[in-house]
């Protein structure tokens, strides 16, 4: 499986596409399509034929996956977003690091 430079739970910024310079939570990562799903952003309209679930049917506005490429982590400690290293810390455990801060990101 690949390794991404975002992780579910982390904030990101929208690089490029319609949601261009937006911010948002990820929720949920596709490794197999390298998307990632994220919170408010690329807001599209799903139409719901009723069922059991949903009697009423009608159109649900959802969030659409985003190409991973055209995410960017957002440092914690500045709030800017920066580009994303691996190194090994003291105990040999690889983490991920702010390149611009060179501070470990959990």
């Amino acid at each position: 499986m690949a390794k991404f430079h975002i992780k579910k739970g982390d904030t990101v910024k929208i690089l490029s596409g319609e949601s261009k310079g937006q911010s948002g939570r990820v929720i949920r990562i596709l490794p197999k399509a390298y998307r990632a799903v994220v919170e408010g952003v690329n807001m599209v309209y799903k139409h719901q034929k009723p069922s059991a679930t949903s009697p009423q049917g009608g159109r649900i506005q959802m969030e659409a996956p985003l190409h991973i490429s055209n995410l960017m982590l957002v440092d914690p400690k500045t709030g800017e977003a920066t580009r994303i290293g691996r190194r090994k810390d003291e105990n040999g455990k690889l983490v991920r690091y702010s390149k611009s801060t060179d501070e470990v990101v959990k």
